[in-house]
């Protein structure tokens, strides 16, 4: 069955027609906000040609070929995440209460995990993906970002360990699909595509919401997306869901023209590029029934046997892990063991002959006043690795600076401060 017979099996022809004439277009880019690290006015200040996203704060659309907003300093500083518009929309749709635990289950790259921990900086997000290496662009995404509020894992879903059984509040369950809804913007998705593939992802899609439902709490909600425009990966996958689940109902979210509903599950959307500036998205939002259990909150924090190597470092909030000599700081309880992680909580930095040496993450974390802002030509040496000369009194360490967005660490003596870049990110 070729694509187009496919969709006119479920679509009205007019839709199928401005749908298969949507592709033919260009795709849409859009940018994220970091508003801890970046404000809209120095956005716009730098870049300028941007457009406001309709449905998701601090989002906005910008023209890919006249502003290579992936290529400079902001974005390798944290001051914001590139993202396709529509999937921008998937996280912000997911009610979220304080004290609520979340499980983002298929979150490589780490769109969605990087939207809620920036809305939601008090709430534990678990940010999982089944690949290792789609796990480890995840983690440095965290990374990049300073999240002290993400542990991330990669695991099989089904592998979870048994604690997990209706624990979480809030669980963003973005599935493998075929990938129809993004044609237009990676030529490689149009050319994979087979009804074949379809019905072998809908089987998968099976599974997760099943497992997914297994670990959401009572009052907890999930936000089912793809980027396909099947029926049998979409609207049936939840219809089927509903069917077998009287504990679930599902949420309206048919609220804007932009939206389209199949006739057959008119409170799920499909985002179409024909009525929306987007890729193609599917998305249905479920809510279990019943009340509410609630999380403890408050960590017990042990003794710190690393107390007087961190002593430099306001670090009073976190409990303190040590992991093959790498020092983790977790701000929230969490029983994380029997877990395959790659960072558990923020990265603070590494042991090495009783010496400790601040990461990457920890300087993009902090929240003090020991920093070095740098002027253009320092920026410019810093990230090349180079010492710096600075006119500082005070041995140890620092963060510097560049237009308020935290690069990472120095470590000054007697006026030269040795740089802390990582080397792997000098240029």
């Amino acid at each position: 069955m070729d694509f187009k017979t496919h969709l006119e099996k479920y679509y009205p022809q007019d839709i199928v027609d401005q749908l298969l004439t949507s592709l033919e277009k260009e795709d849409f880019h859009a940018v994220l906000l970091n508003p801890k690290k970046m404000n809209e006015k120095l956005l716009f200040s730098l870049f300028g040609e941007l457009e406001q996203h309709p449905f998701v704060n601090n989002a906005y659309y910008y023209n890919k070929e006249r502003l290579p907003l992936g290529k400079n300093v902001f974005f390798d500083a944290g001051g914001y995440y590139l993202q396709e518009p529509s999937a921008m929309i998937v996280a912000s749709l997911l009610p979220i209460k304080e004290n609520d635990l979340i499980l983002d289950m298929c979150a490589a790259p780490g769109g969605k995990t990087s939207q809620l921990a920036f809305r939601y900086p008090n709430n534990l997000i678990i940010s999982n993906d089944l690949s290792y290496q789609r796990a480890q662009i995840l983690s440095s995404n965290v990374e990049r970002f300073g999240f002290d509020n993400v542990i991330v894992t990669a695991m099989n879903p089904k592998n979870f360990p048994s604690r997990f059984k209706g624990l979480f509040n809030a669980i963003v369950l973005d599935v493998p699909c075929s990938g129809s809804g993004m044609f237009r913007k990676t030529s490689e998705m149009k050319d994979d595509w087979t009804y074949e593939k379809v019905l072998k992802c809908a089987s998968i899609q099976k599974e997760l919401i099943e497992l997914a439902s297994s670990y959401l709490s009572n009052d907890g909600y999930i936000i089912y997306s793809t980027c396909s425009f099947s029926y049998e990966e979409d609207e049936a996958i939840i219809l089927e869901f509903l069917k077998n689940h009287d504990d679930f109902e599902i949420i309206n979210l048919n609220t804007n023209e932009s939206f389209y509903s199949h006739e057959t599950l008119k409170e799920a959307i499909h985002l179409f590029p024909s009525k929306f500036n987007g890729e193609g998205h599917f998305m249905a939002l479920l809510h279990k029934l019943g009340n509410k259990i609630i999380q403890n909150t408050k960590i017990k924090k042990s003794k710190n046997k690393y107390e007087s190597l961190l002593k430099e470092f306001p670090l009073n909030q976190y409990e303190i892990i040590e992991r093959n000599d790498i020092l983790y700081g977790l701000r929230f309880p969490f029983n994380y063991d029997n877990l395959t992680i790659l960072r558990l909580g923020l990265e603070l930095g590494t042991i090495n002959k009783n010496r400790f040496i601040p990461s990457l993450a920890l300087s993009r974390s902090l929240s003090w006043d020991k920093d070095i802002a740098l002027n253009e030509e320092q920026k410019n040496k810093y990230l090349h690795g180079e010492v710096l000369s600075v006119d500082h009194n005070y041995n140890g360490y620092y963060t510097v600076s560049y237009q308020g967005l935290t690069l990472g660490f120095v470590k000054v003596s007697n006026g030269l401060a040795k740089n802390h870049y990582p080397k792997g990110l000098r240029r």
